[in-house]
């Protein structure tokens, strides 16, 4: 799943990265290091621009909630629920099938954290039958340095109880695509194999879902709102590459919403609490 990442990078940086030809520097958020559930997230996303003579999409930076709530909602209460769609039913789902058609984004981030539980407790959560207890967090990322571009859907909605002129009129929110964790060995920070430090060995070894992260030569495929095949957006949805991400321990202060900060993605030399695999 994805449910806390990190996004530091300026928005400038994001611009010239993704091919960005529209963003306000008004709407420009400020870097997060712990990406919560709700809070306000850059993405991007093109469609054509509000009021403008020329129909054709525009590749856009906005702001969007996290947490997707559905048009046809009748409240926006379900939306940190709506953080993560699953890949494999994302096409059919009432919630989602919709924005799958034609709005599809990317979110940015630096990486995403998740929390290793022990093989039994995990079991149990594959069977739906125990929530999950958080222990200790780790930081996935692209071993290269790289932007992780999770594929993403947006969809607006319109709070009935507000004029149609009033600012909060309308909701903009997003939720973020999964699918199940690569069970390949993780790369090291120079691209090769990561050696068996003792921790978990892969994405799957952590958690068994992870978000759908899309390499660059499938982004405008992605974010074009013409392409409408099911079949041909759901083979957009394949697993990444596998080895181009690492994993490492970070302090559990990550673990509180209220923490935020770069020293939230420090690399710890050993976990702060003793994991079983």
């Amino acid at each position: 799943m994805c449910g806390r990442y990190a996004a530091s990078r300026e928005p400038g940086d994001l611009v010239g990265l993704f091919g960005v030809e529209k963003w306000e520097p008004t709407e420009a958020l400020a870097p997060d290091w712990n990406v919560a559930p709700t809070k306000s997230v850059h993405a991007v996303l093109e469609r054509p621009l509000k009021d403008a003579a020329d129909r054709r999409p525009v590749r856009q930076l906005r702001p969007l909630r996290w947490g997707l709530v559905p048009s046809w909602a009748k409240s926006p209460e379900g939306a940190a629920k709506m953080i993560n769609a699953r890949a494999e039913t994302v096409h059919e789902k009432p919630s989602y099938r919709r924005a799958f058609e034609t709005r599809r984004c990317l979110i940015p981030a630096d990486g995403y954290y998740e929390w290793v539980t022990g093989a039994a407790e995990r079991e149990l959560e594959e069977k739906g039958r125990k929530k999950r207890t958080r222990k200790q967090p780790y930081f996935v990322t692209p071993a290269d340095g790289s932007v992780m571009a999770m594929a993403g859907l947006y969809e607006f909605w319109r709070d009935p109880a507000l004029p149609p002129d009033h600012p909060h009129a309308w909701w903009a929110t997003c939720t973020v695509i999964t699918t199940e964790a690569e069970p390949a060995p993780f790369a090291s920070p120079e691209g090769d194999a990561a050696p068996d430090g003792g921790g978990p060995r892969s994405l799957a070894e952590i958690h068994p879902r992870m978000p759908l992260v899309l390499p660059p030569d499938r982004w405008a495929a992605w974010l074009d709102p013409a392409c409408t095949s099911v079949d041909e957006l759901r083979a957009l949805l394949a697993p990444p590459p596998a080895g181009t991400v690492r994993a490492y321990p970070v302090a559990t202060a990550v673990s509180d919403v209220r923490n935020n900060g770069p020293e939230l993605l420090k690399e710890l030399e050993a976990p702060e609490e003793a994991t079983l695999f």
